[in-house]
């Protein structure tokens, strides 16, 4: 969400930086939109200033014996004028804030420009891709061949897009959350939180996904919506808050199940754990200033980073190009593991600063100590990991020829010493 008013002053930088992400130019528009609206306002403020005299003198005609007919005239059609333009208000104002709510953050400066995701840029790339004497298998054909993912027996509950884990994989995969929400609280700073997983649509509004994502959510008949991931609630947690500025930054981790729709997804990852409707991931939040939030960004990018590093496993950061950075996002880092029974990397964390724009949707706001003025806060997130996917990782990157997966070192005092998951 924009301030219209930065807008009417410095219309070239929001049209450069729409052009950048593969949208025409939208200040025109909004302008005029603003101009009639305020136009509007100024109308309804003149009628009603004059209806004001125009009733005050009729009382005095009365009073006085006078005649009031033509002022009695005047008041009644200005009360319809009025009812005329506070429709008009309100119809111009609706128009204006869907269009703003609808239009893309502008990205940084520093982002790469481009059109899609053959244009993101490679920022770095840690860790060796492990090699195998034998041809390794996606974690799908592994996990079943253990016995211990079932895509099937799920799809007979819940439809497509749906899994059970059993034993082994069960409890790893709740050692990787265990495993990342400790190393996030205990060396990062972060606040371990539980949070709702059902919330209003002003909570999805704050943080963009509604109005324009709506298709890609999963609402209740109550009219709460289930949150796509733990940013929802993290984020909201300041909402319509004034902060210390002395206090920021604020650092907030949950795990959460998350569920998406996968609206446009047809066709693609049908068999498997990268891409489901309801899923496990260790969400990072960061309320910051706006002086902090690069560097913030930097910082929460490393702690998901140090996930993957400590769990053996390779991965690159990549620079999201204008083309294929999210909604919100001022600028994005993916990470991307390697995944040797795809031959390929796959996203597995985006960490991105989204500046203001979520603030001036949620009204967060800081304020430095002995000082009446507030602005707003930037607020960034990404994930610590996805632990779906991440189970995925470790499957792939330590399946052995016989099938059984080598459980990571860092994780074995989550799985009570466990050091191998065998095949039945």
């Amino acid at each position: 969400m924009f301030d219209i008013k930065a807008i009417r002053e410095n219309p070239e930088t929001f049209d450069k930086g729409w052009r950048r992400r593969g949208i025409a130019p939208q200040s025109a528009d909004l302008i005029a939109l603003d101009t009639s609206l305020r136009q509007k306002k100024t109308e309804l403020q003149e009628c009603q200033s004059r209806r004001n005299v125009a009733s005050k003198a009729i009382g005095q005609a009365k009073a006085s014996g006078g005649d009031a007919d033509g002022l009695i005239r005047e008041v009644a059609d200005l009360k319809k004028r009025m009812a005329e333009l506070e429709d008009e208000v309100r119809l111009v104002s609706d128009e204006l804030i869907q269009k703003m709510c609808r239009l893309d953050n502008i990205p940084a400066d520093d982002v790469p420009d481009g059109d899609g995701e053959e244009d993101n840029l490679e920022i770095r790339k840690w860790g060796d891709i492990p090699s195998f004497d034998f041809t390794p298998k996606q974690h799908f054909d592994l996990g079943e061949d253990l016995g211990q993912m079932d895509f099937e027996g799920a799809a007979r509950m819940s439809g497509a897009r749906f899994v059970i884990l059993k034993a082994d994989l069960a409890r790893l995969e709740r050692a990787l959350s265990a495993f990342m929400l400790d190393v996030h609280t205990t060396e990062f700073g972060y606040t371990e939180t539980s949070v709702p997983l059902l919330v209003r649509d002003h909570a999805l509004y704050g943080t963009s996904q509604l109005p324009k994502f709506e298709e890609d959510l999963f609402k209740a008949t109550t009219g709460h919506y289930m949150i796509p991931t733990g940013e929802v609630p993290l984020t909201n947690i300041v909402r319509e808050d004034i902060l210390e500025e002395e206090k920021l930054p604020l650092r907030f981790t949950t795990l959460s199940q998350c569920f998406r729709s996968e609206a446009g997804s047809a066709g693609r990852d049908t068999r498997g754990m990268i891409r489901l409707h309801q899923f496990n991931k260790v969400e990072l939040v960061s309320i910051t200033t706006p002086e902090q939030s690069q560097d913030e960004l930097e910082r929460m990018t490393g702690a998901a980073e140090q996930i993957l590093q400590r769990l053996g496993l390779a991965y690159r950061v990549l620079a999201l190009c204008t083309g294929d950075m999210g909604f919100a996002a001022r600028k994005t880092y993916d990470l991307e593991v390697w995944l040797p029974g795809q031959n390929m990397y796959r996203e597995i964390s985006s960490c991105s600063n989204t500046g203001d724009f979520q603030a001036r949707r949620m009204n967060s706001r800081c304020r430095p100590a002995g000082e009446k003025k507030t602005r707003f806060v930037h607020t960034l997130n990404g994930s610590g990991l996805a632990v779906g996917r991440t189970l995925v990782a470790v499957l792939e990157n330590y399946q052995q020829e016989d099938g059984s997966i080598i459980i990571p070192d860092v994780l074995r005092p989550y799985m009570r010493g466990q050091a191998r998951i065998d095949r039945p």
